[in-house]
């Protein structure tokens, strides 16, 4: 595998150490396949969201059923820690970039401008969006182990996964924000399911703070809709649709309100306490 000491991406921050893969999209004929593979078939989510959904109440139910626990110990061991290893190096790629964004264009520029989709940076961001499928795999292992699934993970799992795809196929401008700060929060918390999983003891804090950290992206994604609404309303250059805007907002405060919910139920209701260390929430 080749190994690149730095590269530089269309938005003008310097990437160290690239391998070989995250130099696809610099090739013009890559980017545009998968562009318009993208714009094409974004729909296709749709499909698949209706169709884990099924499987989510058609698993349980087979489930009861058959009145059986998988330990799925190991799988779920593997599992997590390589979304929080695959989340880690996506946010290594996005961090970095979007800090070089705000200092060298601004805020604005941020919000508004889809550079950040081309070069290693917009693979990364390619990446994140179709990774959303297999993050559904999480749902499966809580049914085969037959824990408490909320409506909150099934309900966020299916929404961003067509939101990822609906978005990506604008090249909407706003997932500058929406991809680092999911990456940064992801690397967090699969990285406490893997811990928690193979039965390493973490402190009690980590899991509520884990919760506030989800609450402070859904803030921050609610901030970045209505800071590119208000930019598009000023007549400024912003590379989103207000469809898209109202859209994310949506969905955005729709998380923000179920994440509040959820914090305050495990964390301060004192009637349901018990039962936060054995809820999965993502």
């Amino acid at each position: 595998m080749i190994v690149h000491r730095s590269v530089k991406d269309p938005t003008g921050y310097v990437h160290q150490w690239v391998l070989d893969f995250e130099l696809f999209f610099f090739n013009k004929q890559n980017f545009d396949y998968v562009k318009r593979l993208m714009q094409d078939w974004w729909w296709t989510s749709l499909v698949y969201a209706l169709f884990y959904i099924i499987l989510v109440f058609k698993g349980q139910s087979w489930m009861a059923q058959k009145n059986k626990k998988y330990e799925l110990r190991q799988p779920l061991v593997l599992w997590n820690t390589g979304l929080a290893l695959f989340s880690l190096w996506g946010a290594y790629r996005s961090v970095p970039e979007l800090i070089y964004t705000l200092t060298h264009h601004g805020f604005m520029y941020s919000v508004c401008d889809s550079t950040y989709m081309k070069g290693i940076t917009g693979l990364w961001v390619w990446l994140f969006m179709a990774s959303k499928v297999p993050e559904t795999i999480d749902t499966l292992f809580i049914v085969l182990r037959q824990q408490k699934l909320i409506f909150l993970h099934w309900y966020h799992h299916a929404t961003v996964l067509i939101y990822c795809f609906y978005s990506y196929a604008l090249f909407a401008s706003t997932g500058h924000w929406f991809v680092t700060m999911n990456y940064c929060v992801h690397t967090i918390m699969y990285g406490y399911f893997a811990l928690r999983a193979a039965r390493i003891r973490v402190p009690a804090f980590v899991q509520p703070s884990i919760t506030l950290l989800q609450l402070i992206q859904m803030i921050g994604g609610c901030i970045v809709n209505v800071s590119a609404y208000y930019y598009k309303q000023d007549e400024h250059i912003c590379n989103t649709s207000n469809t898209n805007i109202i859209l994310s907002l949506a969905l955005y405060m729709s998380y923000l309100l179920l994440f509040a919910h959820f914090f305050y139920t495990n964390y301060f209701n004192q009637k349901d306490s018990k039962r936060k260390s054995k809820t999965n929430i993502d």
